[in-house]
């Protein structure tokens, strides 16, 4: 199961574009209120989540995701209970999955020490501990997962379907939709 975290202001494309990608190779994705059954994006763009954080099942999931959006990543950094899962899946070794404003959350809580890591341009003072990777859309290191920003949404949740179904699956979802980027 991927869960993909929604606080009120997050980037709506960072969100829903992997969404749409990973249910293409019918990977399992539920999409989780922080602060409730619903989330308003940042364009305004109000979302029906499928459970909320405290419906999240941890022995399930294969990844958490975090769109980003300055407005959503702060309401992410001020729910404990998001902080404690966000932790609780990288000591696992679940991956984790952050794009845009959303990897400084990990570089916050010391996920990126000794990462390659990537961000929204401009915000690598907040990779705590990375080896930013300026210019590159999707960086993958262990079971981290940096995407630059919403330019690069279609291009992470493909990185996103390899990662759990191979490159095989990527191929067919990446073809289906015909991706040129």
């Amino acid at each position: 199961m991927v869960y993909i975290l929604l606080a009120d202001g997050f980037e709506t494309a960072e969100a829903l574009c992997p969404c749409d990608m990973l249910r293409r190779a019918n990977v399992p994705v539920q999409l989780v209120g922080v602060n409730g059954p619903t989330a308003c994006s940042g364009q305004k763009v109000t979302v029906q989540t499928d459970i909320t954080l405290d419906e999240v099942s941890f022995d399930e999931m294969e990844l958490l995701m975090l769109p980003g959006g300055l407005v959503g990543v702060d309401n992410i950094l001020a729910s404990d209970a998001a902080m404690d899962l966000i932790c609780k899946a990288a000591a696992a070794g679940k991956y984790v999955a952050a794009i845009c404003a959303a990897p400084t959350i990990l570089g916050k809580l010391g996920l990126l020490e000794g990462k390659r890591a990537v961000c929204y341009p401009g915000m690598e003072g907040g990779l705590t501990g990375a080896q930013p990777c300026v210019g590159e859309s999707v960086v993958v290191d262990g079971n981290i997962v940096t995407g630059e920003a919403a330019g690069s949404s279609i291009t992470f949740g493909l990185k996103l379907v390899e990662l759990l179904r191979g490159a095989e699956a990527e191929q067919k979802v990446h073809q289906g939709i015909h991706y040129h980027g």
